[in-house]
């Protein structure tokens, strides 16, 4: 087996190496390296590594770079610093994930489950839409920063019933009622900032949070939400939207 291992910290690339040889002295050890660049140009000439150890955060960008800059991808263990649930259902599309500081008792488990997978395909199965889910989960926004009168103060996303455009205004409502403006766009909002496992974008207007949805109806041939507090306009599903929201639904 030959693996490489991508790790701008140093003291973490030596350990992780020490513990690789614990596991196995037969096992055969690239790099490391830390940075995108070196990791593509070697991979672009090296196509016998079996296993990738991938930190998220590298000396010059996120390592899902890597993965437009490579023809082709490797099954990946990534060694990370952030412990959130989407990293935790990566699990179950790639290898695995060590979080830092990596126990030598995670990264036996990480390469046993390798070991039992052992996937005839190079390609171990990953894709550029799984490492950029990985990677955005550790950017979604945890809260809101808002002015009121003079107060300025936070509103957690779990506090968040929708959020809707008016213009080129956008706005928070809070499950009590409270309307805030905040300085995004729907558009921010859907792609970048919020966490689509709970957030849904129902059209143009809108995004509603799954957990503020009181009740489903279908009104003349479309889908109406009834909030937990009701909205001061009627939220409708758009007709293109329609299937991926059932699907949302149903995750």
């Amino acid at each position: 087996m030959k693996v490489l291992i991508v790790e701008d910290e140093k003291l973490a690339a030596e350990r992780l190496q020490e513990m690789i040889k614990q596991y196995d002295t037969g096992i055969s050890i690239a790099g490391p390296f830390d940075t995108v660049q070196e990791t593509s140009q070697y991979l672009a000439h090296h196509n016998d590594i079996d296993v990738l150890f991938l930190d998220i955060q590298l000396a010059d960008g996120k390592s899902f770079e890597l993965f437009d800059q490579t023809p082709y991808f490797k099954p990946v263990i990534f060694t990370t610093a952030y412990d959130h649930y989407s990293i935790k259902a990566f699990k179950y599309n790639s290898i695995d994930y060590l979080l830092k500081p990596v126990r030598f008792e995670e990264l036996t488990f990480a390469l046993n489950k390798f070991k039992r997978l052992n996937p005839a395909d190079k390609s171990g199965g990953l894709t550029k839409e799984i490492v950029r889910e990985l990677l955005q989960a550790n950017t979604y926004k945890k809260r809101f920063l808002v002015k009121q009168g003079s107060r300025i103060q936070y509103i957690p996303v779990e506090d968040i019933a929708y959020l809707f455009a008016d213009g080129k205004i956008c706005y928070l409502v809070s499950k009590e009622q409270k309307q805030f403006i905040i300085d995004h766009t729907l558009e921010e909002l859907e792609s970048e900032l919020l966490d689509p496992t709970f957030f849904f974008r129902i059209s143009r207007k809108a995004i509603v949070r799954i957990d503020a949805i009181q009740e489903v109806r279908t009104k003349n041939n479309r889908l109406e939400l009834n909030l937990s507090k009701a909205a001061d306009f009627p939220l409708v599903v758009s007709r293109d939207r329609l299937k991926a929201f059932k699907d949302w639904l149903n995750h």
